[in-house]
C-alpha cells in the first residue's frame, strides 16, 4: 500500500482530540509515523525525507496532531541510531519517538562557539561514573529538557579534537543550573547552563570514549540538513515534549485548530516565512503593484523550490547509492537567505508600522493588530538568528571550502598539539 494511503487508513482509525497527548503520541510513535525516516526497527518506516514531509503534511491536513518536535526528534534520535549501541536505542528512543522525554544540545560554550572543539567543560572518571564540571551557553530549550547532548573535554594531553567524549546527561540531577537568556524578540528559548559536580555515568557515552568530536559532527550534520531550507522539520508540533512543558496530559485536540491546521507555540517567525504569507500582507497594505515588492516575493518563492528540489535530487542520488556532498550546509545557507529575503520584504510592505511592538509578559507584542502582520514584525527580530545557530554561515562556508571543494584548511597546530599546551581563547 501507498505510504500516504497507509497513513490516512491509520489516522481514520486511531485519532480522537479527546486522547491526551501522551497516549496519542504514543500510538504515532511506535506505529513508525512519528519518525517515519527511521528503520522499521527502531520505530521507523524508512521513508525518505521527502515523503517525510509529505507524511507530516498529510496528519496536519487531516487535522491530528503531529508528531513530537524539538532537539529530540531532530537531533539526539537520529544521532543515537548512528552511533549508539541497541542498549542505548532500546534506552533513548522510545522516550524520544513518543514524546515522553525532552532533549537539549549541550555544545556551545562562552568561549567556544565557531571554535567548538576548543571547548573546557571537562568530565572527570569517578569509578564508573564521570563528574562534569563546565559552563554551556545558547541552549535552546534546556528549562525544558529531560536529557541534554553533552560533549565535554575528558583527555587534555591529546590534541582537542581527539580528546572529546558525547554524553547523554540527565538535566534533572543536582548541579545542573538553567539560566535564561532574553532575545531581541523578547523571548527566551536559549540559555546558560552550569554544570558543577555533575554526574554521568559510563553507560551513557554514546559513541566511544574519545570520539565525541565525531559523534557531535553527526549531530550538527542533522541540524543543518534538518533546519535548513528543504528540510523534513518544517512542521513543528503545537505541544511540547518532555516531564516539563506539562502538555503530555493535556487534551490532544485543544492543540489542533478547528479548520485542522496546528495551534503553534509562540510565533511562526522561527519557521521562517512563505511567499504566500507576504502575497496575503502585500494585498492588505496595497503594495502587490510594487515592481520591487514582486520581485522580492518571487526570490522568496525561487528559493524555497530550489531548497525542495535539492532535498529531491539527494533523494535520487541516495537512491542511487550516492550522496550530494554538502547538502546539509548548502541547505542551512539557503536558510538564512530566505529569512533575510523575508524580513527585507516583509518590513518594506509594512513600512515604518513594522518597526513597532511591544513587550507584555516577556513576549513580543507587535503593534499591527492583523496576525500576518504579527508574523512578519515577529520575523524580522528573529532573523539575525538562523544565520548563527547550528553553526554560522562562515563556517558553513569554511566546511563547503574544505571538505567539498579540497581548499586548503587555514593553518594552525591544533590538529598536532595536545589541547593543555595550546593557546587560550580566553
Amino acid at each position: 500500500m501507498n505510504p500516504l494511503s497507509e497513513l490516512q487508513d491509520w489516522l481514520a482509525r486511531h485519532w480522537s482530540p479527546d486522547l491526551t497527548v501522551r497516549e496519542w503520541w504514543d500510538l504515532l510513535g511506535t506505529a513508525g509515523w512519528a519518525a517515519p525516516t527511521w528503520p522499521v526497527e527502531w520505530f521507523g518506516k524508512g521513508l525518505s525525507d521527502a515523503e517525510h514531509v509529505d507524511v507530516q503534511r498529510a496528519i496536519a491536513d487531516f487535522g491530528a496532531l503531529g508528531p513530537p518536535g524539538g532537539v529530540g526528534m531532530l537531533l539526539a534520535g537520529p544521532t543515537i541510531l548512528t552511533h549508539g549501541s541497541d542498549e542505548q536505542k532500546r534506552r533513548f528512543l522510545p522516550a524520544i519517538v513518543c514524546g515522553r522525554e525532552a532533549w537539549c544540545q549541550l555544545f556551545s560554550e562562552p568561549v567556544a562557539g565557531s571554535d567548538l572543539a576548543g571547548l573546557q567543560t571537562r568530565a572527570t572518571k569517578d569509578g564508573d561514573e564521570w563528574i562534569v564540571d563546565g559552563q554551556k551557553v545558547w541552549t535552546s530549550t534546556a528549562h525544558h529538557a529531560d536529557l541534554g547532548m553533552l560533549i565535554a573535554r575528558t583527555d587534555a594531553d591529546v590534541p582537542k579534537h581527539k580528546g572529546i567524549t558525547y554524553f547523554a546527561l540527565d538535566m534533572h540531577q543536582p548541579g545542573v543550573d538553567v539560566r535564561p537568556l532574553r532575545e531581541l524578540t523578547g523571548r527566551a528559548l536559549f540559555n546558560e547552563v552550569f554544570l558543577a559536580d555533575v554526574r554521568a555515568r559510563d553507560e551513557d557515552v554514546i559513541g566511544g570514549l574519545g570520539n565525541g568530536w565525531a559523534v557531535a559532527n553527526t549531530t550538527l550534520a542533522f541540524e543543518r540538513s534538518g533546519l535548513g531550507a528543504g528540510g523534513a522539520n518544517a512542521f513543528p508540533s503545537a505541544a511540547r515534549p518532555g516531564t516539563v512543558a506539562g502538555d503530555l496530559d493535556k487534551r490532544a485536540g485543544d492543540f489542533v485548530q478547528a479548520n485542522g491546521a496546528v495551534a503553534r507555540q509562540g510565533s511562526s517567525a522561527t519557521s521562517g516565512v512563505r511567499a504566500s504569507t507576504l502575497v496575503a500582507a502585500a494585498k492588505r497594505h496595497g503594495r502587490l503593484g510594487d515592481p520591487v515588492i514582486r520581485e522580492g516575493i518571487v526570490r522568496l518563492h525561487i528559493e524555497g523550490e530550489i531548497g525542495r528540489y535539492m532535498s529531491l535530487r539527494r533523494k535520487g542520488m541516495r537512491g542511487q547509492g550516492n550522496d550530494l556532498p554538502g547538502m546539509g550546509n548548502l541547505a542551512k545557507l539557503r536558510m538564512s537567505e530566505m529569512f533575510r529575503l523575508g524580513r527585507d520584504v516583509g518590513m518594506a510592505i509594512l513600512g515604518p508600522r513594522g518597526t513597532l511592538h511591544d513587550y507584555e509578559g516577556g513576549s513580543p507584542t507587535p503593534a499591527p493588530d492583523h496576525p500576518v502582520d504579527r508574523a512578519l514584525t515577529a520575523l524580522a527580530l528573529w532573523s539575525p538568528s538562523p544565520s548563527i545557530y547550528g553553526g554560522t554561515d562562515e563556517i558553513q562556508r569554511n566546511i563547503l571550502g574544505e571538505r567539498v571543494l579540497g581548499l586548503p584548511r587555514e593553518p594552525g597546530d591544533d590538529r598536532t598539539v595536545a589541547f593543555k599546551e595550546l593557546r587560550r581563547n580566553a
